[in-house]
């Protein structure tokens, strides 16, 4: 960490009437945290922020400013004090790791709920049905994005688009059904026929024709690489599928 507890900054932020940068306020939060003495001073206006760009040549605000030099934005400013700024164009599993875990949280609390205590059995058949139910959900929230992306690998998309559509709505209803654990005629079948074909879709799309791609599994606009974990989100369906029908 900087030795930064005698020294002051500078902060340009933009404080509309309707509208307060976020970034404005990390940058100042990130300051004082690292021992500055901030000097905020508001832009509050439109003009107030065409005019401090204008003068400063800069094309965004917030501006921090220590010992006379200008560092920068947000961005600018974490980098100058050392710490890692996030790349949008990174690809990540975090997204799905983040579903997985809430999944297997809520699949332990219904199964305490009504067991008193976390019977496996129970909560990983609730953790596959949530899984299935939370990543539907995603998809759902931009069907034209996810619909795109889903196109560029699985082999029946590929061939019938309406049921890159479908796929999502297919994926909700068989995770609702085995969560309550009804209509076992309805959710193994559908949850066997989508697995199966995303497996087989992922295995030739990363491993047979050693494509890069990202995965639709949370959505159309996620960073995360088609591979691994979007081949475990299909055997999920299938093993929990075939351990029903046994």
């Amino acid at each position: 960490m900087l030795q930064t507890a005698s020294k002051r900054a500078r902060l340009y932020r933009m404080a509309l009437p309707g509208h307060t940068c976020p970034y404005g306020i990390k940058a100042r939060h990130l300051l004082r945290r690292h021992g500055f003495e901030v000097e905020d001073h508001l832009l509050r206006s439109r003009e107030e922020v065409d005019a401090f760009k204008r003068e400063h040549g800069v094309a965004t605000t917030p501006q921090v400013f220590i010992g006379g030099e200008r560092v920068g934005g947000h961005d600018d400013l974490r980098r100058f004090l050392g710490l890692r700024v996030a790349d949008p164009k990174a690809t990540s599993y975090r997204p799905v790791l983040a579903v997985f875990a809430v999944a297997a949280l809520l699949a332990a609390a219904i199964s305490w709920i009504a067991y008193g205590a976390v019977r496996p059995v129970a909560t990983i058949e609730w953790f596959v049905g949530m899984t299935m139910c939370l990543l539907a959900m995603l998809k759902l929230q931009d069907l034209e994005r996810f619909s795109s992306m889903f196109l560029g690998y699985d082999l029946l998309a590929a061939r019938w688009v309406p049921y890159a559509y479908a796929y999502p709505f297919l994926e909700l209803g068989a995770g609702v059904l085995m969560v309550a654990g009804a209509l076992h005629w309805l959710s193994i079948p559908a949850a066997l026929f989508i697995g199966t074909i995303g497996a087989v879709s992922v295995f030739k799309a990363v491993y047979v024709d050693r494509r890069e791609l990202k995965c639709a599994c949370v959505g159309g606009n996620s960073n995360v690489p088609l591979g691994f974990v979007s081949l475990t989100e299909n055997l999920f369906m299938v093993g929990m599928a075939l351990w029903m029908l046994a």
